[in-house]
């Protein structure tokens, strides 16, 4: 699949490593915890470990089931790591005495009445340093990413969704059209490999379209879509880059109610605003499909005989928040620092600056 990039600036080079030294990233929790509550919430610290692993070694400590331990999300092995784990109170005392591995450690604890669920955080806040950068390169970066804090990115999978070959989907798709029940997490993680490379397949068709939009004239634009000039016409007036068709299931942004796209006045608005945001398919057997016009533009990367999963809509288009930046002329080092909703990938935001793909060579 060739992923397509919204933006228009000429590419800009530097150097990213996912390193423990390089590479940080924090979980920010959906709600605060409390003191009080029949569970036990533990802010770790990890280095050098996925949180599959750190599920591991916390069950091996606390001697409970892999299943009895709760987490909202998954982390990198290659990053220092910071998320919130839940167990049952009454282990408390076995996992902080058998907890001896330097690659984790409690930073904080606090209580819950219930165990932490997967997708039960509001976002991750990301530092990364790049190395090789020029002032010229520093300048350009900073500029870019605040524009696209203003206008948003398209929300695309990143690298690591799909496996060191990049091929991981078509194991998913084979085990998906099996029609057998899935087996385990691996199973289960390569057939959402699948259904994440529909997703972006989608997704940079819409960014294709919404770049020959906003790139040309009314009767180019038509020519190279093959569309009516009328609804070109339509979608040339959206103010915003990302454009919307009949149809689109639009969300409250960053979470919140959707509905369906039927009459342009004020959505477009609300979408310039940070208010809302469209989303796109990860198809499945519950999983809510557009309608209309957006429906046609969705259906050639739908997979009906994916039920496996039960499916959803995932945000197609994100905004990043709280930029920060720091440069040392001398070492030729930036630090990036910003925040994403839950799901965004920080190399798809930076992958969106540099206008190439930071995936490491194997």
């Amino acid at each position: 699949m060739k992923k397509r990039y919204a933006y228009n600036h000429d590419p800009i080079t530097f150097d990213f490593a996912q390193t423990t030294d390089r590479f940080y990233v924090e979980e920010i929790p959906l709600h605060p915890f409390k003191k009080k509550g029949s569970y036990l919430i533990l802010k770790i610290q990890k280095k050098e470990m996925s949180t599959f692993k750190l599920i591991t070694v916390l069950a091996k400590a606390s001697q409970l089931k892999q299943r009895d331990i709760g987490y909202a999300g998954l982390k990198d092995k290659s990053a220092t790591t910071i998320q919130y784990i839940s167990i049952p109170k009454q282990y408390e005392k076995e996992v902080i005495k058998n907890l001896t591995t330097e690659k984790i450690e409690i930073l904080e604890q606090y209580y819950s009445k219930s165990p932490i669920k997967i997708g039960q955080l509001k976002g991750n806040r990301f530092a990364i340093i790049l190395k090789n950068v020029t002032p010229q390169a520093s300048e350009m970066i900073q500029k870019v990413a605040r524009e696209m804090a203003q206008k948003g990115i398209p929300n695309y999978f990143g690298y690591q969704r799909f496996g060191e070959d990049s091929k991981s989907y078509l194991q998913g798709k084979e085990i998906a059209h099996s029609g057998k029940k899935l087996k385990g997490a691996k199973e289960k993680l390569l057939v959402a490999a699948y259904q994440s490379h529909l997703f972006n397949a989608w997704l940079s068709e819409r960014v294709r379209i919404s770049k020959i939009i906003s790139d040309h004239t009314l009767e180019k634009a038509a020519k190279k879509l093959s569309y009516p000039k009328g609804l070109v016409e339509v979608l040339q007036d959206q103010p915003q880059f990302f454009k919307l068709f009949i149809g689109d299931d639009i969300q409250e942004y960053p979470y919140g109610k959707s509905y369906f796209f039927r009459e342009f006045k004020g959505v477009c608005e609300a979408f310039l605003e940070q208010k809302v945001a469209p989303t796109g398919l990860l198809c499945g057997s519950h999983a809510k499909r557009a309608i209309a016009d957006a429906r046609h533009l969705e259906e050639p990367f739908d997979d009906h005989e994916l039920y496996a999963l039960k499916g959803e809509r995932r945000l197609a288009w994100i905004f990043p928040k709280k930029l920060a930046f720091s440069y040392n002329e001398k070492k030729a080092q930036l630090r990036l620092q910003f925040y994403l909703p839950k799901g965004a990938y920080a190399t798809t935001f930076l992958e969106e600056i540099a206008k190439c793909s930071l995936q490491p060579q194997s």
